[in-house]
């Protein structure tokens, strides 16, 4: 078994449900030990490196910290989410390059009895522990329901190849590990010239038109290359892909019907577990018709009533002021 430790986030005990489900269920088969950081918190995800980088950092490299502690000879942290293993990544990569950003990182983490020493673990994503440590032989052993005849869109988005600190990966631009290991589980991988663009990240919420956009153009790509399904590797990309699809068909007058999976549910569906079990039925486009291309059964995801836009809710907190705010305060004072 290859041992490693598990930095989850927060988005795979939630709206990427699907992804843990199917990561814990094909473990096992291609003997992968993951054994979860204990009292892991969230990575800031990418907005807390734009307030302050002491404490953004220091909120990210506690999770290091925690797994240095109970390294017990694993070295390896996996990272599932994309914009957890940039975040870890990047957090070990700039104390390493910044000696005196660890050492203000580590006057903060000394409040809660806590140290890390840069570059005293490996930063893996789940992808590149699959293809480099298990392998691919390992994983084709593993196969006994190829998908043959599913044409596949690899996604990878924009945060797993770039910037690529310890250059694990084949090409920035246009890597081919999703490509390998979906070929290695029997589907026919289509040329996807997009796998790194952005899927539009946190735009949904702060610029909906923008982040509609780059979902339609990444939906359209696919349609044109004749994918039956898009899968990634990352929980904002899915969730952007399918969450929001239903509203970029509203904004554009599109009629997008593009599953959107993580490629953990294909490794699955290929190594002969039930769909269920797997977090099918979770998404919100169904990938019942695409799966049945291959002779499988997946549940129809539970459809819900819209909910109720509240009126009631807290105002956004106003934005802190600029130099120049402050600036136009003390000379208006004057």
């Amino acid at each position: 078994m290859s041992k490693y430790l598990l930095y989850p986030g927060c988005s795979m005990e939630t709206s990427a449900r699907a992804y843990y489900d199917s990561l814990k269920a094909i473990s096992a088969p291609v003997g992968l030990e993951l054994e979860e950081i204990e009292d892991w918190n969230c990575c800031g995800a990418t907005e807390y490196l734009g307030i302050s980088l002491t404490p953004a950092y220091a909120l990210i490299s506690r999770n290091l910290a925690l797994a240095a502690q109970q390294n017990h000879g694993k070295r390896a942290v996996v990272a599932p989410c994309s914009a957890c293993y940039l975040n870890l990544a990047k957090a070990d990569y700039y104390m390493r390059e910044q000696p005196t950003l660890a050492t203000h990182v580590n006057q903060a983490l000394a409040a809660g009895g806590l140290s890390y020493t840069p570059g005293s673990l490996a930063i893996r994503h789940l992808l590149d522990v699959l293809i480099y440590d298990i392998g691919l032989d390992t994983i084709k052993s593993k196969v006994v329901r190829p998908l043959t005849g599913l044409r596949v869109a690899p996604y990878l988005g924009c945060m797993v190849p770039r910037p690529d600190y310890e250059k694990r990966w084949s090409d920035h631009e246009y890597p081919v590990e999703l490509d390998l290991l979906l070929k290695a589980i029997g589907a026919e991988v289509i040329d996807f010239p997009l796998k790194t663009h952005c899927c539009g990240g946190h735009m949904t919420q702060i610029g909906p038109e923008t982040a509609f956009e780059l979902i339609r153009r990444l939906i359209v790509s696919a349609e044109a290359h004749e994918a039956d399904i898009m899968t990634t590797v990352c929980p904002m990309c899915q969730m952007n892909l399918d969450a929001y699809q239903g509203e970029a068909n509203r904004y554009f007058g599109s009629a997008f019907k593009m599953p959107i999976v993580f490629f953990t549910q294909l490794m699955g569906v290929a190594f002969g577990l039930d769909p269920k079990d797997l977090g099918f039925g979770l998404e919100l486009t169904s990938a019942r018709k695409a799966m049945s291309r291959v002779g499988v059964e997946t549940p129809e995801p539970q459809s819900s009533a819209p909910r109720p836009r509240k009126d009631s809710s807290l105002p956004m907190p106003k934005p802190l002021p600029t130099k120049a705010d402050l600036a136009e305060k003390v000379e208006a004072a004057k």
